[in-house]
Protein backbone atom coordinates (compact mmCIF):
# COMPACT_ATOMS: atom_id res chain seq x y z
CA UNK A 1 0.00 0.00 0.00
CA UNK A 2 1.51 3.56 -0.94
CA UNK A 3 2.61 5.90 2.26
CA UNK A 4 2.82 9.26 3.35
CA UNK A 5 6.33 10.11 3.00
CA UNK A 6 9.07 12.90 3.39
CA UNK A 7 11.84 11.49 1.29
CA UNK A 8 12.26 8.75 -1.00
CA UNK A 9 15.57 8.56 -0.82
CA UNK A 10 16.97 5.02 -1.01
CA UNK A 11 13.41 3.17 -2.57
CA UNK A 12 14.13 0.69 -4.99
CA UNK A 13 12.32 -1.76 -7.13
CA UNK A 14 9.06 -1.64 -9.85
CA UNK A 15 7.04 0.04 -8.07
CA UNK A 16 9.81 3.40 -8.25
CA UNK A 17 9.03 5.30 -11.73
CA UNK A 18 11.95 6.98 -13.96
CA UNK A 19 13.42 10.29 -12.12
CA UNK A 20 12.20 12.50 -14.88
CA UNK A 21 8.83 11.39 -14.57
CA UNK A 22 6.79 14.31 -13.53
CA UNK A 23 4.36 12.41 -11.84
CA UNK A 24 7.39 11.06 -9.81
CA UNK A 25 7.96 14.67 -9.12
CA UNK A 26 4.21 15.52 -8.39
CA UNK A 27 4.28 12.22 -5.18
CA UNK A 28 7.92 13.87 -4.00
CA UNK A 29 5.53 17.77 -3.61
CA UNK A 30 2.11 16.40 -2.19
CA UNK A 31 4.19 13.79 -0.19
CA UNK A 32 1.98 10.30 -1.22
CA UNK A 33 3.78 7.54 -3.38
CA UNK A 34 1.49 5.91 -5.42
CA UNK A 35 1.44 1.91 -5.34
CA UNK A 36 -0.38 2.55 -8.61
CA UNK A 37 0.65 5.67 -10.67
CA UNK A 38 -1.74 5.34 -13.10
CA UNK A 39 -4.54 6.48 -10.62
CA UNK A 40 -2.67 9.87 -10.33
CA UNK A 41 -2.26 10.04 -14.20
CA UNK A 42 -5.96 9.56 -14.29
CA UNK A 43 -6.70 12.07 -11.57
CA UNK A 44 -5.09 14.38 -13.51
CA UNK A 45 -6.76 13.80 -17.10
CA UNK A 46 -9.34 16.29 -17.73
CA UNK A 47 -12.21 14.86 -20.26
CA UNK A 48 -10.74 16.69 -22.76
CA UNK A 49 -7.74 15.45 -23.21
CA UNK A 50 -9.40 11.69 -22.56
CA UNK A 51 -11.78 12.58 -25.55
CA UNK A 52 -8.74 13.50 -28.23
CA UNK A 53 -7.33 10.17 -27.19
CA UNK A 54 -10.80 8.07 -27.77
CA UNK A 55 -10.46 7.30 -24.01
CA UNK A 56 -14.01 8.56 -23.29
CA UNK A 57 -15.26 8.98 -19.41
CA UNK A 58 -12.85 5.72 -18.00
CA UNK A 59 -9.92 7.62 -19.20
CA UNK A 60 -10.62 10.77 -18.01
CA UNK A 61 -10.63 11.77 -14.12
CA UNK A 62 -14.68 12.50 -13.98
CA UNK A 63 -15.12 9.26 -11.64
CA UNK A 64 -12.56 9.80 -9.61
CA UNK A 65 -13.93 13.16 -8.83
CA UNK A 66 -17.14 11.75 -8.10
CA UNK A 67 -15.15 9.48 -5.22
CA UNK A 68 -12.80 12.11 -4.04
CA UNK A 69 -15.72 14.55 -3.68
CA UNK A 70 -17.58 11.94 -1.52
CA UNK A 71 -14.05 11.53 0.93
CA UNK A 72 -13.63 14.85 0.84
CA UNK A 73 -17.17 15.22 2.47
CA UNK A 74 -16.68 13.18 5.19
CA UNK A 75 -13.26 13.83 6.14
CA UNK A 76 -14.12 17.44 6.59
CA UNK A 77 -17.28 16.87 8.15
CA UNK A 78 -15.80 14.51 10.91
CA UNK A 79 -12.84 17.24 11.00
CA UNK A 80 -15.19 20.17 12.03
CA UNK A 81 -17.41 18.03 13.79
CA UNK A 82 -14.71 17.14 16.18
CA UNK A 83 -12.57 20.68 16.07
CA UNK A 84 -16.02 22.69 16.39
CA UNK A 85 -17.91 21.52 19.59
CA UNK A 86 -19.18 24.93 19.75
CA UNK A 87 -20.82 25.37 16.46
CA UNK A 88 -24.89 24.42 15.85
CA UNK A 89 -25.51 21.73 12.79
CA UNK A 90 -26.30 25.07 10.35
CA UNK A 91 -22.69 26.83 11.27
CA UNK A 92 -20.90 23.56 10.83
CA UNK A 93 -22.34 23.29 7.52
CA UNK A 94 -21.45 26.49 6.00
CA UNK A 95 -17.76 26.12 7.42
CA UNK A 96 -17.69 22.68 5.95
CA UNK A 97 -19.11 24.55 2.55
CA UNK A 98 -16.40 27.26 2.71
CA UNK A 99 -13.83 24.93 2.51
CA UNK A 100 -15.02 22.56 -0.17
CA UNK A 101 -16.12 24.88 -2.97
CA UNK A 102 -14.89 25.51 -6.17
CA UNK A 103 -12.88 28.30 -5.31
CA UNK A 104 -11.62 26.86 -2.31
CA UNK A 105 -9.87 23.98 -4.12
CA UNK A 106 -8.68 26.09 -6.75
CA UNK A 107 -6.84 28.23 -4.42
CA UNK A 108 -5.40 24.57 -2.82
CA UNK A 109 -4.70 23.37 -6.25
CA UNK A 110 -2.74 26.13 -6.81
CA UNK A 111 -0.76 26.10 -4.01
CA UNK A 112 0.41 22.59 -4.41
CA UNK A 113 0.76 23.41 -7.31
CA UNK A 114 -1.21 21.14 -10.06
CA UNK A 115 -1.48 23.31 -12.34
CA UNK A 116 1.49 22.27 -14.67
CA UNK A 117 0.91 18.45 -14.57
CA UNK A 118 -2.61 18.37 -16.24
CA UNK A 119 -3.16 16.41 -19.13
CA UNK A 120 -5.48 18.91 -21.27
CA UNK A 121 -6.84 18.73 -24.90
CA UNK A 122 -5.43 21.08 -27.28
CA UNK A 123 -8.27 23.03 -27.17
CA UNK A 124 -8.32 23.31 -23.75
CA UNK A 125 -4.58 24.27 -22.98
CA UNK A 126 -5.17 26.61 -25.38
CA UNK A 127 -7.95 28.72 -23.88
CA UNK A 128 -6.71 28.61 -20.31
CA UNK A 129 -7.81 25.80 -18.98
CA UNK A 130 -4.63 25.39 -16.38
CA UNK A 131 -5.48 28.17 -14.63
CA UNK A 132 -9.80 27.66 -14.78
CA UNK A 133 -11.28 27.07 -11.12
CA UNK A 134 -13.20 24.28 -12.10
CA UNK A 135 -10.67 22.35 -14.02
CA UNK A 136 -8.69 22.61 -10.96
CA UNK A 137 -10.73 21.91 -8.57
CA UNK A 138 -11.98 18.74 -10.17
CA UNK A 139 -8.46 17.79 -10.14
CA UNK A 140 -7.82 18.39 -6.82
CA UNK A 141 -10.88 16.07 -5.40
CA UNK A 142 -9.64 13.43 -8.32
CA UNK A 143 -6.07 13.15 -6.41
CA UNK A 144 -8.07 12.48 -3.07
CA UNK A 145 -10.05 9.80 -4.98
CA UNK A 146 -6.75 8.16 -6.21
CA UNK A 147 -5.22 8.26 -2.98
CA UNK A 148 -8.50 6.76 -1.20
CA UNK A 149 -8.44 3.85 -4.06
CA UNK A 150 -4.71 3.33 -3.74
CA UNK A 151 -3.84 4.15 -0.20
CA UNK A 152 -6.91 3.88 1.68
CA UNK A 153 -9.19 6.38 4.32
CA UNK A 154 -6.43 7.50 6.29
CA UNK A 155 -3.84 8.62 3.56
CA UNK A 156 -6.34 10.31 1.87
CA UNK A 157 -7.49 12.13 5.06
CA UNK A 158 -3.96 12.67 5.46
CA UNK A 159 -3.91 14.45 2.32
CA UNK A 160 -6.91 16.28 3.22
CA UNK A 161 -5.66 17.95 6.34
CA UNK A 162 -2.41 18.91 4.70
CA UNK A 163 -3.82 20.62 1.94
CA UNK A 164 -7.04 21.85 2.53
CA UNK A 165 -8.13 21.48 6.22
CA UNK A 166 -4.77 23.42 6.84
CA UNK A 167 -4.58 27.40 8.34
CA UNK A 168 -8.03 26.96 9.25
CA UNK A 169 -8.56 30.28 10.75
CA UNK A 170 -6.97 31.84 8.24
CA UNK A 171 -8.74 30.23 5.23
CA UNK A 172 -12.20 31.43 6.77
CA UNK A 173 -11.81 34.85 5.90
CA UNK A 174 -9.60 34.57 2.50
CA UNK A 175 -12.71 32.83 1.00
CA UNK A 176 -14.27 36.18 1.68
CA UNK A 177 -11.75 38.40 1.48
CA UNK A 178 -13.26 40.92 -0.19
CA UNK A 179 -16.23 41.00 1.58
CA UNK A 180 -14.59 40.75 5.37
CA UNK A 181 -12.12 43.73 4.27
CA UNK A 182 -15.19 45.74 2.95
CA UNK A 183 -16.68 45.31 6.27
CA UNK A 184 -13.59 45.97 8.81
CA UNK A 185 -12.90 49.10 7.14
CA UNK A 186 -16.22 50.42 7.16
CA UNK A 187 -15.73 49.72 11.31
CA UNK A 188 -13.60 52.88 11.23
CA UNK A 189 -15.79 54.60 8.99
CA UNK A 190 -13.84 53.70 5.12
CA UNK A 191 -14.92 52.19 2.71
CA UNK A 192 -13.54 53.59 -0.49
CA UNK A 193 -11.86 50.21 -1.53
CA UNK A 194 -11.08 49.69 -5.34
CA UNK A 195 -9.40 47.07 -7.17
CA UNK A 196 -6.88 47.67 -10.07
CA UNK A 197 -5.46 45.28 -12.64
CA UNK A 198 -1.64 45.63 -12.60
CA UNK A 199 -0.73 43.68 -15.01
CA UNK A 200 -1.15 40.57 -17.30
CA UNK A 201 1.47 38.27 -17.94
CA UNK A 202 1.85 35.08 -19.85
CA UNK A 203 0.79 33.38 -22.91
CA UNK A 204 -3.22 33.84 -23.51
CA UNK A 205 -3.80 30.15 -22.72
CA UNK A 206 -1.96 30.49 -19.30
CA UNK A 207 -2.04 34.32 -18.08
CA UNK A 208 -1.06 35.27 -14.63
CA UNK A 209 -2.94 38.55 -13.07
CA UNK A 210 -1.78 41.06 -10.73
CA UNK A 211 -4.22 43.30 -8.98
CA UNK A 212 -3.81 45.73 -6.28
CA UNK A 213 -6.50 46.91 -3.32
CA UNK A 214 -6.70 50.83 -2.85
CA UNK A 215 -8.35 52.75 0.00
CA UNK A 216 -9.10 55.75 -1.99
CA UNK A 217 -5.65 56.12 -3.22
CA UNK A 218 -3.75 54.41 -0.66
CA UNK A 219 -2.52 50.79 -1.89
CA UNK A 220 -3.17 48.40 0.38
CA UNK A 221 -1.60 44.98 -1.05
CA UNK A 222 -0.92 43.18 -4.22
CA UNK A 223 -2.45 39.65 -5.50
CA UNK A 224 -1.87 37.70 -8.29
CA UNK A 225 -3.79 34.39 -10.11
CA UNK A 226 -4.95 32.88 -13.17
CA UNK A 227 -8.11 34.68 -13.18
CA UNK A 228 -8.89 38.59 -12.53
CA UNK A 229 -11.55 37.84 -9.59
CA UNK A 230 -9.13 35.46 -7.83
CA UNK A 231 -6.10 38.38 -7.91
CA UNK A 232 -8.89 40.48 -6.09
CA UNK A 233 -9.50 37.92 -3.39
CA UNK A 234 -5.70 37.20 -3.01
CA UNK A 235 -4.90 41.05 -2.80
CA UNK A 236 -8.10 41.38 -0.19
CA UNK A 237 -6.51 38.69 2.08
CA UNK A 238 -3.04 40.48 1.47
CA UNK A 239 -4.24 43.63 2.82
CA UNK A 240 -6.35 41.78 6.01
CA UNK A 241 -2.93 40.31 6.45
CA UNK A 242 -1.21 43.23 6.42
CA UNK A 243 -3.85 45.56 8.76
CA UNK A 244 -3.18 41.97 10.80
CA UNK A 245 -6.85 41.44 11.20
CA UNK A 246 -5.62 37.63 10.55
CA UNK A 247 -2.46 36.40 11.01
CA UNK A 248 -0.37 33.89 9.03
Amino acid sequence: MGKLVKDWGGKKGEEMQREDDPMDELQAVIGYRFRRPLYLKQALTHTSCANEAHAGHAGSNERLEFLGDAVLELVSSEYFYREKPELPEGSLTKLRASFVCEPALAYCAEQIPLNPYLYLGKGEEQTGGRMRASILSDAMEAVIGAIYLDGGYREAREFIYRFILNDIEGKQYFYDAKTILQEELQKNGEADISYRLLSEEGPDHQKTFTSAVFLEETELARGSAGSKKRAEQNAAYAALKALKIVTG
